[in-house]
């Protein structure tokens, strides 16, 4: 097992093509196992918080949702 590390340059560098690329492996979840998932899963939670822009059509990929904690 490898471990998921990039960079917040990288994470600059990244378009909404290949946002587009990586949200479609996780929306047909057709993975050889768990961990290639779960790379992708947080290589997108690492884009949504650095370029929130770019992974808003894919935002229910990341079951992110506000929390009300009053």
């Amino acid at each position: 097992m490898t471990t998921l590390s990039i960079s917040r340059k990288e994470i600059a560098a990244i378009t909404a093509a290949e946002v587009e690329e990586l949200a479609a492996r996780l929306d047909l979840d057709n993975y050889n196992n768990a961990f290639d998932g779960l790379n992708d899963w947080h290589l997108l939670r690492a884009i949504a918080f650095q370029r929130p822009e770019l992974v808003e059509p894919y935002i229910y990929l990341l079951d992110l949702e506000p929390y009300d904690e009053a």
